[in-house]
């Protein structure tokens, strides 16, 4: 299949059109970056993506995939052959892994957005609390996972290194916002070293936004609107 009819319709500050770009970086695979433009959706996006009208969307061979997760394991399907696997080899693993995924996106990130959103200390402390708890619980799943490898996936990224690390830049947006640091070497040791070792990977680094810009972007997309 002609890599060169790959293309990813998305958006450079968005978590989940980073997934199937890492998922591509990972196998090598070249694509065209298709950017939407911040609260505007493109004919192209709504004609590919009909029923969500959201991003992100791979194109191959003009034929469109959608929803993050589901593009990852389609890019570790159709090139199997390209680097290794980024699903777990057994069907109990591979259910644990998007298990986590959907625990991330359900529930994790919805609380992460809600310390940018809360007003007033209490808000903010009810919410840090609950994030806190889901990290404890991450923390937990990285060591069953990760059997004292580098990645959740073993020794190389994976579906679920690819799930919660797509979120890591909007986090330390979090962590400056609220002046409070969410994953440390004190009680989160694991994910603290895990979350270096996969931005500075190879196929991470390129799509990983730069903290200060996307801090400025932030401020934008969470400005309350004029009394």
């Amino acid at each position: 299949m002609a890599s060169d009819e790959v293309k990813v319709i998305g958006a450079w500050a968005s978590p989940f059109v980073m997934r199937p770009r890492i998922a591509l970086n990972l196998k090598s695979v070249p694509y065209e970056f298709l950017q939407e433009s911040f609260g505007a959706k493109s004919e192209l996006l709504l004609k590919s993506n009909p029923v969500h009208k959201k991003i992100p969307v791979l194109l191959h061979a003009d034929k469109p995939v959608c929803e993050s997760n589901i593009i990852v394991e389609y890019v570790d399907e159709t090139w199997s052959a390209s680097g290794p696997s980024m699903l777990p080899s057994t069907p109990y693993d591979r259910a644990i892994a998007r298990f986590w995924a959907a625990y991330i996106d359900e529930k994790w990130f919805p609380s992460l957005k809600s310390i940018l959103k809360a007003e007033g200390e209490e808000e903010k402390k009810a919410v840090l609390a609950q994030v806190e708890e889901g990290n404890a619980l991450l923390e937990k799943a990285f060591n069953d996972c990760s059997k004292g490898k580098p990645f959740f996936n073993g020794d190389h990224i994976g579906y679920l290194d690819i799930a919660f690390g797509c979120f890591l830049a909007w986090l330390r947006v979090t962590e400056l916002a609220g002046g409070h640091k969410l994953i440390d070497e004190v009680k989160t040791p694991s994910l603290s070293k895990w979350a270096e070792r996969f931005c500075n990977d190879p196929a991470v680094k390129p799509v990983m936004p730069e903290t200060a810009t996307l801090a400025e972007f932030a401020k934008k997309i969470f400005a309350k609107p004029p009394a």
